[in-house]
């Protein structure tokens, strides 16, 4: 290392990340943030990231694209490459998991950083893994890299939640094989030294399912954007806002649209979900079921600008998830000033306190009368909104999320030194 490395100077910091989805998904939306900050505090940032690349807000922040196969993605999901398209011995590994059923991601993304930060170990003074938990993290580790690690919350827990949702021997088989990927990660994450995560309902769970020793594990919550989220006027009249992965049982959106669905029968209200459904997928047929029609509108691509409209345009927001290590969705309703109903689930009812209404995860009639209340109480939907928007002001900010997160970059840089000095003498 050279003077970047020394105490209280500037760092040179890898960010890595599977892949980085910039506007859902918290994985990317916490890279897109906390690698602008960092900056901005004074650091040098280079992102490594397979596909979806993410957007960074800073032009000091350099992009070394890890490029996969990309078989996921959405215009074609679980493609056949064409022979061309194979590099290396990883992309096989890749595309052969894939095939059998498998997410490989994790594993091949660990495996090329690996490679390419063992060319490079001396550009950086700390590298800090955004939940990738690969093999070739344990590689990283011996290359004498100070190494960082952010666990939003154990995939085991939705790996659980949709094994439960799955019907039928064949689904269940085709669950288990998808996130087989989830044991690796239980094993590297205790092998790796400093994790980081956001709530104390995630360390419980990453600690009861990955086994990691919980004095490894210190609590940093995220923050939100306020240039992007907060309040902006005038509301439309019954609409319903929520932003969440349509077809993945974790969120939760098939309890959102059946409790809408209740309500449509007596109150003129509709809902926006931020996300964009699987084509003829659980969520459509759903949808087509219940009769929603346009009482359900789906978005997705939209600017961060036209992200912070929609949010701030609604009377209600909902976070109606089965289970959440965070929510960063939670944090961007309540900072736009609109009033949250969310479940009582995960770190939800740490994370909204009192200032958002709490109910049972899964249950349809509760929601659909949280709803009714609200939709029918504007002072009760103005005393909400308000609590939730002085919650976010007091607890959550991206500089201070930066500011914390630097100072576990220099323990870690310090007890590397020590370890280092400790082999020598």
């Amino acid at each position: 290392m050279g003077e970047a490395g020394e105490p209280g100077g500037p760092l040179r910091v890898a960010l890595l990340s599977y892949r980085s989805k910039p506007h859902c998904g918290g994985q990317g939306v916490y890279l897109r943030h906390l690698s602008r900050e960092l900056v901005d505090l004074g650091h040098t940032v280079e992102v490594f990231s397979g596909q979806p690349y993410p957007e960074l807000d800073r032009d000091e922040i350099e992009l070394t694209k890890l490029p996969s196969l990309d078989l996921y993605r959405d215009d074609d999901p679980f493609r056949n490459p064409a022979l061309g398209e194979f590099r290396d011995w990883v992309d096989v590994l890749e595309y052969a998991h894939m095939r059998t059923g498998g997410f490989p991601e994790p594993l091949t993304f660990s495996i090329r950083a690996l490679r390419e930060l063992r060319r490079r170990r001396r550009d950086f003074d700390v590298v800090h893994d955004n939940q990738v938990l690969g093999v070739g993290n344990l590689g990283i580790a011996r290359l004498g890299l100070p190494l960082i690690t952010s666990i939003h919350h154990p995939i085991s827990v939705d790996r659980r939640i949709e094994f439960e949702a799955a019907k039928g021997i064949r689904q269940k088989f085709g669950k288990h094989r998808w996130y087989g990927f989830v044991t690796m990660q239980s094993q590297v994450s205790r092998r790796i030294g400093p994790v980081l995560t956001v709530s104390e309902s995630s360390k419980v769970d990453i600690v009861k399912d990955f086994k990691v020793d919980p004095r490894d594990i210190d609590i940093l919550p995220l923050g939100v954007d306020t240039r992007i989220f907060h309040p902006r006027g005038a509301r439309v009249p019954g609409r319903i806002v929520a932003m969440a992965s349509a077809d993945a049982p974790i969120k939760g959106v098939d309890v959102l649209l059946r409790a809408v669905a209740k309500l449509a029968t007596e109150r003129d209200v509709h809902v926006v979900v931020v996300s964009r459904p699987q084509k003829d997928g659980p969520t459509e047929k759903l949808v087509r079921e219940l009769a929603l029609g346009e009482r359900v509108q789906f978005v997705s691509g939209i600017s961060d600008d036209e992200l912070g409209e929609l949010l701030a345009s609604a009377e209600i927001a909902v976070v109606p998830s089965r289970y959440e290590g965070f929510s960063l969705p939670a944090v961007e309703h309540m900072a736009s000033g609109t009033p949250l109903v969310a479940s009582r689930a995960g770190a939800l009812p740490e994370v909204v306190g009192d200032a958002g209404v709490l109910v049972e995860p899964g249950d349809v009639e509760e929601l659909a009368a949280t709803l009714r209340g609200l939709h029918d109480s504007a002072g009760e939907r103005a005393r909400v909104g308000a609590a939730g928007l002085a919650r976010v002001q007091e607890r959550f900010a991206w500089p201070a999320v930066a500011q914390a997160t630097v100072r576990h970059y220099r323990e870690a840089i310090a007890q590397q030194r020590y370890l280092r000095l400790a082999r020598r003498g």
